[in-house]
């Protein structure tokens, strides 16, 4: 698409948007309703494209990427109107007789940019946000995750007219069009290099924007946790979608007095999990492309590498891994690490640690592992991190009920469920005045009478 195309959609949506065609709450959940068929008639195509840009198996494309966003459309269509109504609050004295309330309004022409480690989920749960907040959007699905994108494309222009809803394919040639724009909301997810070129452009416009970036997302195994568990949840939260995913734990930091055991665990799991050969696994997934499969072996030391380390280029595969011993001055912990290697790095104080967490940039992520309360709620309350879990791992992500997103350096703003909506809605607050009182004392000329009036009703 050219640079005037992607102008020209912009002014189609934003004269659609003024139109008000957006802003009846009925035909909210028409488009949401439509937008939830076609999904579900088209699962099996969905997983399709997933397997082909990623590897990944049937049940871990509806588990990871379809399931949840059926389970978005679904709260939010049973949610909408309580979420699109005025909230009425309480009137100063002031200001009888009046009422005042806070009505939740659209931006208008969003922009929703996402990328390919889950390239499904991540651009159609945000557009079901916008969308039940009343706004239009144009989608930049990732040139990476070719078929995904393709898929997307056929499926809006099945579902919405353009100038409601359309989808712009392409590299950074469109990317950089695409922020040109003077849009009303930007919702990016990627990577914090591009995320802080994506802000920098907004500002041009003013526009608000919701980055949901990444990081080096700590995994603390303290002294009591459960081990066998421990290493159960961790091997599923490191190694799904090839370690591919944002809020994947990066390392662990453990006790020292527990790390043999604990590493002993995690090999056992990987066995179990991934079988002898996780290569020849139809399940196991690949690595997107070529570019990533290099960095990704480029962070191996095979000097440290205790378990894994295998890789296929044929296939793009390559081996979930365990590294150690790692010190925070190693390359693997020098970039958020998006592939199957888990380094580990041990603690002897967990003061200590923290202090260590909290002098990095904030991650997206934090999971401890322990079987003390006192410890957690240490953890948790102490570490800057933008969500996380206690005795497991991503699962924090996969509700409606709760907000997910950055924190620092991870990230501005959230999003699932009542906290999309928001993230996408301006809340006006407004007073609606009556005609037939008008107090006299905030006009001049001021009185002494008056002066003692204000006081009271301020009071």
């Amino acid at each position: 698409m050219t640079e005037q195309q992607i102008h020209d959609l912009v002014v189609k949506q934003r004269e659609y948007f003024y139109k008000g065609a957006t802003y009846d709450v009925e035909a909210r959940i028409e488009a949401l309703t439509k937008l939830k068929n076609y999904i579900t008639e088209h699962e099996t195509d969905i997983a399709d494209a997933l397997s082909k840009d990623l590897g990944k198996s049937a049940y871990e494309s509806y588990m990871c990427e379809t399931g949840l966003v059926l389970s978005e459309l679904s709260y939010m269509l049973r949610h909408i109107r309580s979420f699109a109504k005025e909230k009425r609050v309480r009137t100063p004295l002031a200001q009888f007789h009046s009422r005042s309330y806070k009505k939740p309004a659209p931006y208008g022409v969003t922009l929703i940019m996402s990328p390919w480690n889950y390239p499904f989920m991540l651009t159609i749960e945000p557009l079901v946000d916008a969308l039940a907040a009343g706004n239009t959007a144009i989608l930049k699905p990732s040139a990476y995750s070719a078929h995904t994108s393709a898929l997307i494309e056929r499926m809006i222009a099945s579902c919405f007219a353009p100038e409601y809803v359309a989808v712009v394919t392409g590299g950074r040639a469109e990317n950089t069009c695409l922020l040109k724009e003077h849009f009303d909301y930007i919702f990016f997810t990627g990577s914090q290099n591009v995320g802080k070129e994506v802000m920098r452009r907004a500002a041009d416009h003013l526009t608000p924007v919701t980055l949901e970036l990444g990081g080096k997302s700590p995994c603390i195994v303290e002294k009591s946790a459960n081990l066998k568990l421990a290493a159960k949840r961790i091997v599923f939260g490191k190694f799904l979608n090839c370690g591919q995913t944002c809020v994947a734990p990066d390392y662990i930091y453990c006790d020292r007095t527990i790390k043999i055991d604990l590493v002993h665990e995690i090999k056992r799991q990987m066995q179990k999990q991934y079988k002898a050969e996780p290569l020849k696994n139809e399940a196991y997934g690949n690595i997107i492309n070529e570019k990533h499969f290099d960095r990704i072996l480029n962070l191996i030391d095979h000097d440290k590498v205790v378990y894994g380390g295998q890789s296929d280029r044929a296939s793009l595969k390559i081996a979930p891994t365990i590294m150690d011993p790692v010190t925070f001055d190693d390359a693997v912990m020098g970039e958020e690490i998006f592939g199957p290697i888990l380094p580990i790095i041990t603690y002897d104080d967990l003061d200590k640690a923290i202090e260590k967490i909290n002098s990095m940039a904030h991650p997206l992520a934090l999971y401890i592992f322990t079987s003390s309360k006192e410890v957690a709620k240490k953890v948790t309350s102490r570490c800057g991190f933008g969500g996380g879990c206690v005795n497991d791992t991503i699962i924090h992500l996969a509700t409606s009920n709760m907000g997910f997103g950055g924190f620092g350096e991870s990230g501005i703003g959230a999003y699932h469920g009542r906290d999309g909506f928001q993230t996408f809605s301006h809340e006006k607050s407004i007073v609606d005045k009556k005609t037939w009182l008008d107090l006299p004392m905030r006009y001049q000329p001021y009185r002494n009478i008056y002066n003692k009036m204000l006081h009271f009703f301020l009071k």
